[in-house]
């Protein structure tokens, strides 16, 4: 165990388990360690690092913002943030924006919204999927349909109840005039990465109209480009009433949003919900950056073709293993790899090659890399993947 490591193990809970890597510098797509190996990242820092490292454009930006204030508090009115929430509003086609840092204060800021909403409508009851995961907090876990996340942390937010994921029958015995709320991801990210059927979107726009609730689409993970789309659930041809993104947005730097359908607007007013550090105008600056180069200058294109080409790839292992790998799924830089044999001993092979994946779900290999990735990007990491499946006994 390195000094770092040790020193790490004697100051912090034991939250984490780390990556036997210890990153010197990055620079594009790569990670160098201080031993001088570099590392192709198909991990993108979780859906962070949609630019990959050290971008210009994100760099002259934070630069830029960083000499003429780093915070002002949010009792001012900042252009930065007006600027990045037009962009996010016109994006989305929602109407309002409430900036964050992060995708679990964004939900927290949605269920938030919605009760409040919902004390005029007399609708209280919040409903989570299986295999969902929308951030740490107690109400985000409330509506998390992982029981390893929610374990111990019990009781959580009364008035929520899990539903079985593209399970239509499950759906329509589960919601009724007091639902006030349904959370959907259209790509579960921690779950396995799998997409929302059509016949689900369909039996939720059904019963909305029926019963009145409110959609909200988590948007963490999928949203800012990743799917080849600015959002997920533009692919499945619904509008959410409430959105919420983070991850990528602020160029590696903490940022979120909930952005909400005008009837909601009035349910915040004044007062109502607040961050200190929500909007950062630094972390704006580099977000403003971030969205520039996803929607003005084809990198949310080349995530849509890359992206393709890299699943047509993984496809072709898979293919080729048909007694290792069960499924390849998911759009554009989202990719998941559901295999028969242990996760974390390919994880561990592409690792010894050079590559950094994610596993989720025990044994799907996770696949997030900047969205500034190549097709000579993807072949590197899908050959690293052969030989650390093939060394897989």
């Amino acid at each position: 165990m390195s000094d770092l490591r040790e020193r790490e193990a004697r100051a912090f809970f034991p939250t984490y388990r780390r990556l036997p890597l210890e990153v010197e510098r990055a620079e594009g797509v790569y990670l160098y360690t201080g031993d001088g190996k570099r590392y192709l990242d198909m991990f993108g820092g979780l859906a962070v690092n949609a630019l990959g490292y050290g971008h210009p454009a994100v760099l002259k930006a934070i630069d830029r913002q960083m000499h003429r204030y780093i915070h002002l508090s949010n009792f001012f009115v900042q252009d930065v943030q007006v600027e990045i929430a037009e962009r996010l509003v016109a994006a989305s086609g929602l109407d309002r924006c409430f900036l964050c840092n992060s995708g679990t204060e964004g939900m927290e800021a949605a269920l938030k919204l919605a009760r409040r909403w919902g004390k005029t409508t007399g609708k209280s009851s919040l409903v989570g999927l299986t295999g969902a995961f929308h951030g740490r907090t107690l109400g985000a876990l409330s509506v998390t349909g992982r029981e390893k996340y929610r374990e111990g942390f019990e009781p959580l937010l009364p008035g929520t109840s899990i539903l079985g994921f593209n399970d239509v029958a499950a759906l329509r015995d589960g919601v009724n005039d007091r639902t006030l709320a349904v959370v959907v991801e259209c790509l579960q990210g921690e779950g396995g990465v799998h997409p929302v059927s059509g016949p689900f979107v369909a039996a939720l726009q059904e019963l909305r109209d029926r019963h009145g609730f409110l959609l909200i689409a988590d948007e963490t993970q999928t949203g800012i480009g990743r799917t080849g789309k600015m959002f997920g659930y533009q692919h499945f041809g619904f509008m959410p009433d409430i959105v919420v993104a983070a991850k990528a947005m602020g160029g590696g730097l903490p940022l979120g949003a909930m952005l909400g359908s005008e009837k909601l607007a009035r349910a915040f007013p004044p007062g109502s919900h607040g961050s200190t550090f929500g909007g950062n105008p630094v972390a704006c600056a580099a977000g403003l950056a971030v969205l520039g180069e996803i929607l003005d200058h084809g990198v949310m294109e080349n995530a849509a073709s890359v992206g393709g080409y890299l699943k047509e790839q993984l496809q072709k292992v898979a293919d080729e293993h048909p007694r290792k790998i069960r499924e390849v799924r998911g759009l554009g830089l989202m990719l998941g790899v559901e295999l028969t044999v242990g996760g974390e001993a390919v994880v561990a092979g592409m690792l010894e090659r050079g590559v950094v994946v994610n596993l989720t779900n025990l044994n799907v290999l996770r696949w997030l890399p900047p969205l500034v990735i190549s097709r000579r990007h993807a072949d590197e990491a899908v050959e690293a993947f052969r030989g650390a499946l093939g060394s897989n006994s």
